[in-house]
């Protein structure tokens, strides 16, 4: 599937352990991220100005992702069922398996753009190849986790296709068109995610020997923090709302690190 590499190892001689508590206001901050984008998709389908309506929907996906990452790598201080709980929800709302989603992810930071992480594999395409293959992507993802998650993550899957049906029988049993453009988002965004969630952030890094690539500037905070990709695979376990300061630290403190980056698009990037 993909060549075997050398995987990028975190410095050693960083301070990032402060980095990793969450108060409460963070915690309630993180949890309630999408909504207002969700809302806003939702009020916008219902109005005359409908077709506004795509683009808070891609903002409320982007954000439910990065809500997603936090879950499943118990970023956000809460108890480890609830985070099981928070993915349930979340799929059902992305119309998406988020459970096989984080069983994949879990390969993909343990194999690193190996053979073994399929969804890493998406980084070798070109932008066009990672385009065609995008709607099959989330099935592929489906049929890994079942084959090699185990009883337990059957399970999960399991509760997160029942969540998904019973929202879009809910949807469709609703007749109220702004659920349904919600609906079609919603599957247009999952089609999207190989790309704007894998290739975007890892493509050329096969190549370069790094664990992603990592914007700084406007963009980065546009897309929610999501660009600092580098940081979040040499340090997943710093919550996503701390890896400016955690990059400014690489930077700082790791001969050569701000050189080596690479930008997610360069022409937005801001250099140290």
């Amino acid at each position: 599937m993909c060549p075997p590499r050398v995987k990028e190892e975190a410095p050693r001689k960083v301070d990032w352990q402060d980095l990793l508590p969450v108060s409460r206001r963070q915690r309630w901050a993180e949890l309630t991220l999408p909504l207002p984008w969700l809302v806003l998709s939702w009020a916008l389908y219902a109005s005359p100005f409908w077709p506004a309506g795509a683009l808070a929907s891609f903002m409320f996906f982007l954000c439910a992702l990065r809500l997603n990452h936090e879950a499943i790598h118990g970023n956000l201080g809460l108890p480890r069922r609830a985070d099981i709980a928070l993915l349930h929800l979340l799929s059902a709302l992305m119309i998406g398996c988020n459970s096989s989603i984080a069983w994949s992810h879990m390969q993909h930071h343990r194999h690193a753009m190996g053979p073994n992480d399929l969804e890493g594999h998406c980084g070798h395409m070109s932008a066009g190849e990672v385009l065609l293959y995008g709607p099959r992507f989330p099935l592929d993802l489906i049929q890994h986790c079942w084959q090699g998650g185990g009883r337990k993550w059957r399970r999960r899957m399991l509760c997160d296709g029942l969540a998904v049906a019973m929202a879009i029988g809910l949807i469709l049993c609703s007749h109220q068109g702004f659920l349904v453009l919600h609906l079609a988002a919603m599957g247009a965004a999952q089609c999207l995610t190989a790309f704007f969630a894998v290739w975007i952030t890892h493509q050329g890094t096969a190549q370069s020997g790094l664990a992603g690539r990592s914007q700084r500037g406007v963009l980065a905070r546009l897309a929610y923090l999501m660009f600092y990709h580098r940081e979040h695979h040499l340090f997943p376990k710093v919550p996503i709302s701390r890896l400016p300061d955690l990059a400014a630290r690489l930077d700082d403190q790791v001969p050569g690190y701000a050189k080596s980056r690479q930008p997610v698009v360069p022409w937005f990037d801001r250099r140290t």
